[in-house]
Parts: structure tokens; C-alpha cells; sequence
């Protein structure tokens, strides 16, 4: 899918992958990658979000493909990886934050790439942050969007009553799965339907789940988008997954990635966030800039929280575009020692507007 076709004035052109491949990263999971663009270009990996959305055809786009060697790839349990998380014996106890950061690791190293420009939206941002945070001397650069740290009070604003004041004809849809008796709990709520191997309990959680936040996503009601994530496989993996993490904090301690932003203060960083994100509120992106105001923060007047909305796909075209021209070297000069190689059973390790 090329993407919305607003974006055609907006993004680069459709491109197609010059190389495909799967990455062996263990525990049985082989994760699906893609490059595209120049091959000698200024390499940038793209961090999807969710967890479990997948990347799609358009997430290229973001890229001069002249100047950017760009890579996707599907993280563990979704998207075009397998085993797929839809799957009645979908395991997930190998599917955790670090487990991904030591894949993306993996990848890079696979590629043969010293070092690249971080890219991640949403839960993509956490897991830019994440790996960053873990590996600051491979990272050229950071461009964050939709800031999202799984702090407690962030997911219980999107799961537990916060944003239904804005949405409460969604909300009704939401809750509607869940008897009465359990709904002051929702994400555990969830978590007991979609983990049971009856198709007639998780596949209605998962698309009630995955609709609510897709409906929620953008400012005004993108229904192509709520109906390509309601097709019941890939809502049932993203649900599953989403949960997951939900139910574990991210495997992070509380406030970690926005306390441990030292390791990452001398990289160039654009954080682009939307005025009226209901998904993840500016409040996480504001701390976040406020604990590392060395980040340029571009609040998008008319936006929410969707890449495709057009003022956010605006300045992280412009992002983009500014660090295609930085020297290759210029991440080299930073100094500082890189952070060590996460095993997958560790925890972790000026104000524009637009």
C-alpha cells in the first residue's frame, strides 16, 4: 500500500525494496527486514509501532530515497515475521522490549551498518529510545514522533477512562466486550480474553481492541485506516501484543527512558508531536523535552497522533530532510562509549511549531 493519497504532495514518491530478507534472531522468530533507496545512502532504520503493527509499504516514504538507505523491518510476532502472534499457539514470552532492542542490534550488525539514524513513532518512540539508550554510540540521530514511555499514568489515560471524555461514543464500543464487574481494570480485563485459545473470545477482544485506538488515532475519522486494522489477523497480533506489554510496563522501571535520556544527550534529536494527540498526550513528549531540552520539539498545531496526518508527515519530512544533509561522521565527534549489548532477558538498560 502506498499510503494515503494526501500524502502524495507531501511524502516521497512510492519506492519498492532493492533487498528483502529474514533475520534468524532466536527463540524460534524470524523477523522480516527490507532496504530500500540508495545503498550507499545515509542509513536509517524505521521503528514501527504498536507494539505489533507492522510496517507498511508507505512508511518509506518518510525518505529521500537519493540520500537515505533505508531499512524496515517487522518486529517479532507481526507483520510479515513469523511466528505470527494471530496463531492459536502464538507464544509470547520471548516477545518483550529487550528482546527487540537486541534484534535491532542484531540487524544493524547484519547489515554491516556502523551506525544510523533512529526513526519511531508511538510505541516506535519508546523502542527508539530504548535502543538508544542502550547503544548510544551507533545512533546518528534520533526523529520521535507521538512520544509514548509506558509510564503508568500514560496507559491508564488511554485504557482506563482518561481519554473516553473525549471519545465516549468509542469508549461505549470498547468496554462493551468487558462485563461491568471488570471494567475498573480494562487492560487485565483484555488480557484474559485475548490470551483464551477460543476464537469466539479473542477475536472479538482483538478487533474491539485494535478499533478503539485506530478510531482514536487522528483528529478527524480515518475509516479506511480503522478497517485495514480491524481485519481480524492483524488485529488479533497487534491486540495480543499491545496487551502484552501493557500488562508488563513495557518492562521498564517506572519513568525510566525519560530519566535515562543522559545517554543520549549529545544526538541529534527532532521530537514532533501533535497539539491534540488523545493516544499519547503532549504531556509525555513536554517532559521528555524538558528532561532533554537539547531535542528540538515541533508541537503540530492541527495534528493528533498519526504519522499520516498531514502537518505531522510535514515535519518529519523535515526532519528527515535537515539530517540527510549532516555530515556521515559527525556522530563519531560526540564521543562518549557505547552501551553494552543487551541480553534479551535484561531490563535496560529550541521549541518549534508547526
Amino acid at each position: 500500500m502506498s499510503g494515503p493519497a494526501h500524502l502524495d504532495g507531501i511524502l516521497y514518491p512510492p519506492i519498492e525494496p532493492y533487498e528483502t530478507g529474514e533475520l534468524l534472531v532466536g527463540d524460534g522468530n524470524r523477523v522480516y527486514w527490507e532496504q530500500s533507496g540508495n545503498p550507499h545512502g545515509r542509513p536509517v532504520v524505521f521503528l514501527h509501532g504498536g507494539p505489533g503493527a507492522g510496517t507498511s509499504d508507505w512508511h518509506r516514504r518518510f525518505f529521500d530515497p537519493d540520500r537515505y538507505r533505508i531499512i524496515l523491518f517487522d518486529q517479532r510476532g507481526c507483520g510479515r515475521s513469523t511466528p505470527h502472534a494471530s496463531t492459536p499457539d502464538a507464544d509470547l514470552r520471548h516477545n518483550t522490549t529487550w528482546h527487540l532492542v537486541a534484534d535491532i542490534e542484531l540487524l544493524r550488525r547484519n547489515l554491516g551498518i556502523d551506525r544510523w539514524q533512529v526513526f519511531g513513532g508511538s510505541w516506535g518512540s519508546a523502542l527508539a529510545l530504548a535502543y538508544a539508550q542502550a547503544h548510544p554510540q551507533v545512533v546518528s540521530e534520533l526523529v520521535l514522533r507521538g512520544i509514548f514511555t509506558l509510564r503508568r499514568h500514560e496507559l491508564e489515560w488511554f485504557y482506563e477512562g482518561g481519554a473516553s471524555a473525549i471519545y465516549p461514543d468509542l469508549w461505549e464500543d470498547f468496554i462493551a466486550q468487558i462485563p461491568v464487574l471488570e471494567r475498573s481494570r480494562l487492560i487485565e480485563a483484555y488480557h484474559r480474553r485475548l490470551s483464551d485459545p477460543d476464537p469466539a473470545v479473542h477475536v472479538p477482544a482483538g478487533v474491539a481492541w485494535t478499533t478503539w485506538e485506530s478510531a482514536t488515532l487522528s483528529l478527524l475519522p480515518d475509516q479506511d485506516r480503522v478497517a485495514t486494522m480491524g481485519e481480524t489477523a492483524a488485529a488479533t497480533a497487534f491486540a495480543r501484543i499491545e496487551n502484552h506489554y501493557f500488562m508488563n510496563g513495557g518492562w521498564f522501571e517506572e519513568g525510566q527512558l525519560i530519566a535515562g535520556v543522559d545517554a543520549i544527550r549529545g544526538i541529534p534529536a527532532v521530537i514532533v508531536q501533535g497539539r491534540y494527540d488523545v493516544c499519547t498526550p503532549i504531556m509525555t513528549a513536554w517532559d521528555l523535552h524538558r528532561a532533554w531540552p537539547e531535542a528540538e520539539l515541533v508541537i503540530v498545531q492541527d495534528a493528533s497522533h498519526a504519522a499520516s496526518e498531514p502537518g505531522i508527515a510535514r515535519a518529519l519530512r523535515a526532519a528527515t530532510d535537515r539530517f540527510a544533509g549532516r555530515p556521515a561522521d559527525a556522530a563519531a565527534e560526540r564521543g562518549g562509549e557505547e552501551g553494552p549489548d543487551d541480553a534479551p532477558d535484561e531490563a535496560g538498560g529550541p521549541l518549534g511549531l508547526a
